[in-house]
């Protein structure tokens, strides 16, 4: 019997030891990755604090793609601006983020976005179905 009220005892004190595991806070000099979707990545009007860019080009002519294609690694944290061309009117769309532009024949458009999310994630036009590219974000 008085394994049992030792057990009972000890099993509140255990619960709240493992219940602190893994609760350090990060390290401030490591960037967070914020989850809270398209709407804040993609609107977002200031540059992240390290103000790190990458910019992307990709063109569209004849169903082919050229320039930044294949899966493209962006750190995470980046303000990334992808211009985009095609030959034919669309929308491209990055998945994960979406956000999306309307393109018009011949005349450049830009894609930008704060790279919070961490993953991989295509950019494709959506009439065609074509990808442009694949942002590996982390």
């Amino acid at each position: 019997m008085s394994r049992r009220i030792l057990a009972t005892a000890l099993l509140p004190l255990c619960l709240v030891v493992a219940g602190c595991a893994g609760t350090e806070a990060p390290d401030a000099s490591e960037p967070t990755a914020t989850t809270s979707g398209a709407a804040e990545s993609s609107a977002s009007s200031s540059a992240p604090a390290d103000d790190a860019r990458t910019s992307l080009a990709v063109e569209v002519a004849g169903g082919q793609v050229t320039g930044d294609t294949g899966r493209v690694p962006v750190a995470l944290g980046d303000r990334v601006t992808i211009s985009i061309t095609s030959d034919t009117a669309d929308e491209a769309h990055l998945h994960g983020y979406d956000v999306e532009t309307a393109l018009s024949p011949g005349t450049p458009a830009q894609l930008n976005v704060d790279a919070t999310i961490p993953g991989v994630f295509e950019l494709e036009l959506h009439e065609s179905g074509t990808v442009l590219l694949t942002l590996q974000v982390g």
